[in-house]
């Protein structure tokens, strides 16, 4: 009996100190380039499932109708497209982050369904992500960024990117030049330019 009291309070003592000793000695996979932890996909993942579960909003307060769409579509130009890509255009570094940053315009299999980004997720999954951010990743909080209804915004527009979309979102979306307005200011610096 006393040796199994023994045991377990070594044990106790024991992997603490080797798990501080881990991290102390720099051993932890910590660099984008290392394996993930052993079960990191797990550890991380449900509870992260479990809390967007708890605290869904499953009715968005705004429609997805073509002037949200393309707000949603110009937010995301402004806000997502550098790790998340263009319409047609991956990000040049999304898919070196860890974990990489899903190419929300491209499309990918979940199970036998084929899906475009994230248009399997509800609405309301993509606005908890985007309003909080996911620790441990990329995914920054945009709740000091963007107002609610932005992040509605650009959330109803991801989860109807398997839908054809308005074409002034489209053509945000594929990165084209937006053209600007001809204001009274450019129009007097242009005839103030110097003939050569």
């Amino acid at each position: 009996m006393v040796r199994i009291l023994l045991g377990i309070i070594l044990a106790v003592v024991l992997i603490p100190v080797a798990v501080l000793a881990w991290f102390q000695f720099g051993k932890v996979p910590v660099a984008v380039s290392d394996p993930p932890f052993p079960h990191e996909e797990l550890i991380t993942g449900v509870p992260l499932n479990a809390r967007i579960g708890r605290e869904l909003i499953k009715n968005p307060p705004i429609p997805a109708d073509e002037n949200n769409l393309v707000a949603g579509a110009q937010v995301y130009r402004e806000q997502c497209a550098a790790c998340h890509g263009f319409h047609g255009k991956p990000s040049s570094f999304g898919a070196h982050m860890f974990p990489d940053a899903p190419p929300l315009w491209e499309v990918h299999h979940h199970g036998a369904e084929t899906m475009m980004g994230v248009s399997d997720d509800p609405p309301g999954e993509t606005y908890w992500k985007v309003a909080n951010g996911i620790r441990l990743t990329g995914m920054s909080s945009y709740k000091q960024v963007l107002t609610e209804t932005q992040m509605w915004q650009v959330s109803l527009l991801l989860a109807n990117a398997d839908k054809p979309l308005p074409p002034a979102a489209l053509a945000i979306l594929k990165g084209e030049p937006l053209s600007a307005p001809a204001t009274p200011l450019a129009k007097s610096q242009k005839m103030a330019m110097p003939k050569k």
